[in-house]
């Protein structure tokens, strides 16, 4: 028996909903048989526009609100423009939050990310590492804009008594992902390099570091269906780490999705370049215990993107 019995027609508003996190919550939303979900494109409601936000709850009025939307990048733009990172996901988390307040939301979900942790947190991570450390300098503006997100859902429990939850997912991949040359992420950047590899016949593949750095990666559609198991089944003030509980070297990664996209080359490491943090892994026992776990096995995910990126190409 659930511990929230959401309202299937109940409006619902997933800000987010072109992203790879929205759309795949957007599905999975439908494919549980929520009639009357919506979303917003960016440039239909810009969420950085407080009274435009307001005018839209007011006219809305959702009863239930997932909030994906976020200005994300890779570690070069994180570096980069730090500043524009901080001010514009504080406005568009400040905005929603405070119209969702307003028009008496009774569930909100807010998405956060695994960099809020600490750079050096006992492994794996547990909900409680947060601010026991100093973060990644990269994206700390991007990961400080996250925290006060988390804090604001927290900061409204306790003074509005609001049944709105946090969640933390761990490093995502599948349909709806960035295969940009320079935006994208490990995963979906070594099924581009690999599918450009084996379509131009190159016969070595040089990636970055010793491969020898431990990661997680969760399919989206997991995520999607965890932030539904939240909502109906979590309420409390901590943020829920979403992941597999398990890890791999860069390496394993790579040779996976070589194996995967049929590319018959070697692949060479350049220990000269930088390998990043050696391990970063959640502690999912606080989900794993409320009942969830993740279902899609990593291979089965890597096949799934391949073909997501090839049905783009």
């Amino acid at each position: 028996m659930a511990l929230f019995d959401l309202d299937r027609a109940a409006p619902f508003y997933v800000a987010g909903h072109r992203g790879m996190v929205g759309s795949a919550i957007f599905r999975h939303l439908e494919a549980k048989g929520f009639t009357n979900v919506f979303g917003r494109t960016s440039s239909e409601l810009d969420l950085r526009d407080r009274s435009a936000v307001f005018a839209f709850f007011a006219e809305t009025k959702p009863k239930n609100v997932v909030l994906a939307a976020a200005k994300v990048g890779g570690i070069l733009a994180n570096d980069t423009y730090p500043a524009d990172f901080l001010s514009e996901n504080l406005q568009i988390q400040v905005n929603v939050m405070d119209a969702a307040l307003e028009q008496d939301v009774e569930r909100l979900l807010f998405m956060g990310s695994s960099c809020i942790y600490p750079k050096f947190a006992p492994q794996p991570i547990r909900e409680d590492s947060l601010m026991t450390g100093h973060l990644e300098s990269t994206n700390d503006a991007y990961a400080v804009a996250k925290i006060a997100g988390i804090t604001q859902v927290q900061a409204i429990r306790r003074q509005h008594n609001k049944k709105w939850i946090s969640a933390m997912p761990t490093n995502l991949y599948g349909p709806g992902d960035n295969y940009s040359e320079k935006g994208s992420h490990v995963l979906p950047a070594m099924i581009r390099r690999y599918e450009t590899a084996r379509l131009e016949g190159q016969e070595e593949i040089i990636n970055w570091g010793s491969g020898q750095p431990l990661r997680e990666f969760l399919y989206v559609d997991d995520l999607a269906e965890a932030s539904l198991f939240l909502l109906e089944n979590y309420d409390g003030p901590s943020q829920v780490n979403v992941g597999v509980g398990e890890d791999l070297t860069i390496k394993e990664l790579a040779q996976i999705v070589a194996e995967e996209v049929g590319y018959q080359g070697t692949t060479e490491w350049d220990t000269s370049k930088p390998d990043g943090t050696p391990r970063k892994l959640l502690d999912v026992s606080l989900i794993n215990d409320l009942g969830w776990k993740a279902k899609t096995s990593l291979r089965e995910g890597i096949l799934l993107a391949i073909a997501d990126f090839r049905s783009r190409s």
